[in-house]
């Protein structure tokens, strides 16, 4: 199975071309041609994950295609590498974006643009599944480029709404931004190595011998990738103004695919950050602040999916932090179990939406409980999931990651009470979201109370596999018994140093301590939430939050207008007075001593007499002064 490897990203790659082709003529139907497209490439990844399970650690399997670039010692084939953490990632990508898929069938089953929108969605998919199959970095880049377009077709979707293009480019800028250190990081490998290729280039940094200042360089280059795809910080506010495209576009591409692109890469790149302490303590650092920065503005964030935005950012900042102390496989572990149930909470709340007439200010909502039933209860597993409350996932998963960091030595204490706060705020904000939206007393207006109801089967029963998926997901990582780290673990060069280790008493005393913060963050929340007053204006340090820190204004300050003036200076002064003025004036020069100097032609032949005795008298005082110097 594993030779069919390039089935999986063709599967929606001709899913793109069929519903984007036929977009006039296909209808509704091209949501079901799309969601074929996806399953095809479930069923398949799930055969050749079975097939890697198998082989139990066998040496990477190398499928290529095609040679795309053999130009002299340049020499770099179209390939796909199939091993652990491939398969890992095609599961959570083609699962995950099936029921997204099907899903986003009733939820723009009104919309004129439904086959563009799905023929959007496959080539997302197709560029995803090329950024983790592919075996070298090109390949990957590719897909990383892919994705980043299919983000911008996506959040400005909805294209004749300005602030909805806005942010489409806004997300499309800092993209790039962060794309431009990944390609500088790539250029630096292959002109040491001559080579893109991970297992190659595995070898030669394994085998020692290369300078840390050159390592350092290519994993800060890599890191700055990251920070781009993962919104961590400062490229992290291009997410929260993502939330303009449709709701399944933020649970497929901000939840669980496209913003993990950060960490399958470093992932795969833990052979150079194994040798880069330097780099891993600047992840580690970064990936702190984005969880707890993200968390603070989340708890005072008014529209349903701008708190669901800044949470999937604090989540991302978690898996930094795992990232940052080496644990490579709590990174992976958070990522699928962040991928079930932000996922199930983006749909949530696109069923809330849809149920509220396209209202999103959970200012206006209130005592939907008791008429969106099921939209409750798999929204309310979703929350108690990323909350961290046992068994369900990812109280494992936070739990793994956070006793990797209070074993991270010295300072791992410090940096383990820090990342506590931002699980309390995170528990503190998505119960704040779950009791404002669900319980209390009714607060929109009366056409939407007389159309409040519940979604229909195909969003429901997406919700309903999300949220048994985020009871049972932690599973996989449960201690002692860790079956994601026995599958991964003959990729990763720092397999050894991954474990925590942590007496079993302390683990104990850490687990409690976690699920403490976690009952304190809901109760927190109920006490001020219970009776929720919407018209109570915030003030001090909630406001602040609120603002998000100002840091949208801070960048325009500082980044933005800055850049306008000096542009504007350019365009007016350098292009139009200096380069545009000599251009034209060199026009101007000529045209007017054109328009001299045809006065000579008069049409007077005495004129013309006159002017050949001139000639002939200058061309005598000429022939003179040069025989006589």
């Amino acid at each position: 199975m594993t030779n069919l490897v390039w089935l999986v990203p063709l599967f929606p790659l001709i899913g793109f071309l069929i519903t984007g082709l036929g977009r006039n003529i296909l209808g509704k139907s091209a949501g079901w041609i799309a969601s074929l497209a996806i399953l095809s490439s479930f069923i398949l990844s799930l055969l050749i994950f079975m097939e890697v399970k198998a082989g139990n650690g066998a040496a990477p399997a190398v499928v290529s295609l095609f040679d795309f670039i053999n130009i002299g010692s340049m020499h770099i084939p179209f390939s796909f590498q199939v091993d652990a953490l491939s398969t890992v990632f095609m599961l959570v990508i083609t699962g995950v974006g099936f029921l997204i898929h099907l899903y986003s069938i009733a939820y723009m089953g009104h919309d004129d643009g439904m086959a563009k929108f799905f023929s959007f969605l496959n080539l997302f998919v197709f560029s995803m599944l090329l950024l983790v199959t592919g075996a070298n970095y090109l390949v990957m880049f590719i897909g990383w480029e892919g994705v980043g377009l299919c983000s911008y077709l996506l959040i400005g979707f909805w294209y004749k709404n300005v602030e909805y293009t806005k942010a489409a480019q806004k997300a499309f800028v800092m993209n790039r931004i962060g794309d431009l250190g990944f390609l500088i990081g790539i250029f630096l490998l292959f002109s040491k190595f001559g080579t893109l290729d991970y297992t190659a280039l595995q070898v030669a940094f394994t085998g020692g011998g290369i300078d840390s200042s050159f390592v350092t360089a290519v994993a800060l280059c890599f890191f700055v990738g990251a920070t781009g795809k993962s919104a961590q910080i400062p490229l992290f506010t291009w997410l929260p103004d993502a939330m303009a495209g449709p709701t399944p576009v933020s649970a497929l591409i901000h939840a669980a695919t496209m913003v993990t692109a950060g960490v399958y890469m470093i992932t795969r790149s833990n052979f150079i950050y194994s040798l880069s302490p330097d780099a891993q303590q600047v992840i580690l650092i970064i990936g702190l602040a984005t969880a707890l920065v993200a968390a603070t503005i989340a708890t005072r964030q008014h529209d349903i999916k701008k708190v669901l935005a800044y949470s999937t950012v604090s989540q991302l900042g978690f898996m930094f932090m795992a990232l940052g102390v080496g644990a490579y496989t709590a990174a992976v572990f958070h990522v699928i179990t962040h991928a079930f149930f932000k996922a199930l909470l983006f749909l949530g709340s696109g069923s809330v939406i849809h149920g509220m007439s396209g209202e999103q200010d959970i200012r206006k909502m209130g005592g939907l409980k008791s008429k969106m039933k099921i939209t409750y209860i798999t929204f309310f597993i979703g929350c108690i999931a990323i909350a961290g409350i046992p068994p369900l996932s990812g109280f494992f998963s936070k739990d793994e990651i956070m006793m990797h960091v209070f074993s991270h030595g010295t300072s791992g204490k410090v940096f383990w009470i820090f990342g506590m706060l931002a699980a309390l705020m995170t528990a503190y904000y998505m119960f704040r979201l779950l009791f404002i939206t669900f319980f209390g007393e009714f607060r929109g207006t009366e056409h939407q109370r007389a159309h409040l109801h519940e979604s229909p089967a195909l969003m429901t029963m997406p919700l309903i596999i999300l949220a048994v998926l985020s009871i049972a997901g932690g599973l996989i990582g449960i201690p002692e018994h860790h079956a994601l780290a026995a599958f991964l673990q003959p990729l990763l060069v720092t397999s050894g140093h991954e474990e925590a280790h942590l007496s079993f008493n302390t683990e104990i005393v850490l687990m409690a301590i976690a699920v403490a913060i976690a009952l304190a963050g809901i109760i927190i929340a109920w006490s001020e939430y219970k009776k929720y007053n919407a018209q109570k204006q915030t003030t001090g340090l909630a406001s602040f939050f609120e603002h998000k820190w100002y840091i949208d204004e801070l960048y325009d300050m500082i980044i933005s207008k800055p850049l306008k003036n000096i542009s504007s200076f350019f365009e007016k002064v350098i292009e139009r007075a200096g380069i545009d003025g000599a251009v034209n004036g060199v026009g101007k020069m000529i045209q007017a001593g054109s328009n001299k100097i045809r006065l000579l032609q008069s049409g007077l032949v005495g004129f013309y007499m006159f002017l050949m005795v001139i000639g002939i008298i200058v061309l005598f005082i000429v022939q003179v002064w040069f025989n006589k110097f």
